[in-house]
C-alpha cells in the first residue's frame, strides 16, 4: 500500500462504511478484507484519540437488503444505522448474471436495473450519511458519454442526477470518455486505470519477455485508445502502433455502424511482443480481428489486455481464435462480472484490482490526495528492473 506515512498522520473524514451491493459483493467482500487488514496495521497517531472510534473493526460492511415484490417493484432497506457515516457505494452494472421473478417470469438483471438498486440504497440514507460515495468500476452507459444526432445523453443525466441526489465523489475506472464530468464539474470524479496491474499480471505470468523499443510495441485498437497506449509504452521503454477503424456509416447494425475494415500505423512489427491494450472487450470480434492482423504483418506473440471483458458474444470466438493462434494472452481486471468460465481458459490471466480499490478507499477516508495511488509510473517501472533483473 502506497505512503502509509501520510495515513499514520491522518484523521478520517468520519467512521468508514462500504456498501458492497449484489452485483460486486464477491468484489467487495474482497475489497472488505483489504480495509481491515490495511487498518490493522497503520499505527496512526491519533488511533487513541475519541474521534477514531469504531476505526479498527473485522467487518467493514453495511448491513441492508434489496428486497422485491412479485410486481418486480423493489426496495432498499438499511439494517443498521448510517448517520454520520463515510459511506462508499460499490455497484456493477455489467452483472448480468443476477436475475428477479415479475410476475412469474424470471428477467436477467440490467444495467439500468442495477443503476435503479444504486439510486434505492442512496435514498434508504435518507440524507443522514456524512458523505456518500459512489465506486462504479465501469461507467453506467458510459458508451452513450456524446451526441451525434437526435439521442440521448444517458451518462452525462446519470452523473448530474447522481450528484442531485447527495453523491460527493464518483470513482470509476477507464471510463470510456472521462470528459463526461463536466456534467456536475463540482463534485469529485475520479477514473483510475489498471496500468501497474496489467504489467504485473503479464509480467509473472510470462517468463521471457525483453521489453524495450526492439522488442515489443503497446498497441491501440483504435484512436480512442491512443492515450492509454501512450502512456503504457513509454514506461514500459516500449514502441507504440495504432490501428484505426473504418466503418460504414450508411447502415446501422446492433446500435452501431459496422467495421470495414482495420488499418494499421506503426513501424514494423516483425518478430516482435504486441500488447493490444484498450477499456473493454465487449463482443471481442474487433479485437480478434486486430490480433489477426498483427499476426498476420509477423508479431511474435499478442497479448490483449483490457479493463473490463464482458464478451457479449461469448467465448467460442476466442477458443477458436486461440487455438488458431491469433493470440497468446487475454488479461482483464475482477472490476466487472466475468462469465464463469473464462476462469478456465488456458489464455485468461486476471489483474487483480481489488487491493488497489481498497487504498482508494482507505486514502479517501482520511481526505488525502488521490494522487497517492492514481500515478503507477514508479511501481510499473521498479517491477520491471526486479523482471529484468
Amino acid at each position: 500500500m502506497p505512503n502509509l506515512q501520510e495515513l499514520k498522520n491522518a484523521m478520517p473524514v468520519a467512521p468508514l462504511k462500504l456498501v458492497a451491493l449484489q452485483s460486486a459483493a464477491e468484489l467487495g467482500q474482497r475489497v472488505n478484507e483489504y480495509l481491515v487488514d490495511f487498518r490493522k496495521n497503520v499505527d496512526n497517531v491519533y488511533i487513541n484519540d475519541p474521534a477514531f472510534q469504531g476505526y479498527q473493526q473485522d467487518d467493514y460492511m453495511l448491513n441492508f437488503s434489496t428486497p422485491r415484490f412479485q410486481s418486480g417493484e423493489g426496495k432498499a432497506v438499511l439494517n443498521e444505522t448510517v448517520r454520520g457515516k463515510d459511506l462508499f457505494i460499490l455497484v456493477d452494472v455489467t452483472n448480468h448474471s443476477l436475475t428477479y421473478k415479475m410476475n412469474g417470469y424470471v428477467n436477467h438483471m440490467s444495467p439500468d436495473d442495477h443503476y435503479q438498486e444504486l439510486k434505492r440504497v442512496i435514498a434508504a440514507t435518507t440524507g443522514k450519511a456524512h458523505r456518500i460515495n459512489v465506486i462504479m468500476p465501469f461507467l453506467y452507459e458510459g458508451r452513450q458519454h456524446r451526441r451525434t444526432g437526435r439521442e440521448s445523453l444517458d451518462c452525462a443525466y446519470a452523473f448530474e442526477e447522481l450528484t442531485e441526489m447527495g453523491v460527493s465523489n464518483f470513482i470509476t475506472f477507464d471510463a470510456h470518455d472521462p470528459r463526461i464530468q463536466n456534467a456536475a464539474p463540482l463534485n469529485g470524479f475520479d477514473n483510475f486505470t489498471a496500468h501497474y496491474q496489467f504489467a504485473k499480471a503479464l509480467l509473472e505470468r510470462e517468463e521471457n519477455l525483453i521489453i524495450d523499443k526492439d522488442h515489443t510495441i503497446v498497441i491501440s485498437p483504435d484512436e480512442g485508445a491512443l492515450d492509454r497506449a501512450i502512456y503504457f509504452s513509454n514506461v514500459l521503454g516500449a514502441d507504440t502502433g495504432m490501428f484505426y477503424k473504418r466503418r460504414d456509416y450508411s447502415t446501422i447494425v446492433n446500435g452501431k455502424n459496422p467495421i470495414v475494415a482495420h488499418e494499421f500505423l506503426g513501424n514494423d512489427i516483425t518478430g516482435k511482443d504486441i500488447i493490444i491494450i484498450d477499456d473493454m472487450i465487449s463482443s471481442g470480434d474487433s479485437m480478434i480481428d486486430t490480433s489477426k492482423q498483427l499476426k498476420a504483418k509477423g508479431a511474435k506473440r499478442v497479448f490483449i489486455c483490457t479493463t473490463f471483458g464482458l464478451f457479449t458474444n461469448g467465448l467460442a470466438a476466442f477458443d477458436k481464435a486461440y487455438e488458431e493462434g491469433v493470440f497468446d494472452r487475454v488479461i482483464t481486471t475482477n472490476l466487472a462480472y466475468r462469465p464463469p468460465e473464462l476462469m478456465t481458459k488456458p489464455y485468461y490471466i486476471e489483474a487483480d484490482m481489488c487491493k488497489f480499490m481498497a487504498s482508494i478507499i482507505d486514502f479517501m477516508n482520511h481526505d488525502l490526495s488521490m494522487e497517492n495511488v492514481s500515478t503507477p509510473t514508479g511501481k510499473i517501472q521498479k517491477i520491471l528492473e526486479l523482471y529484468k533483473a
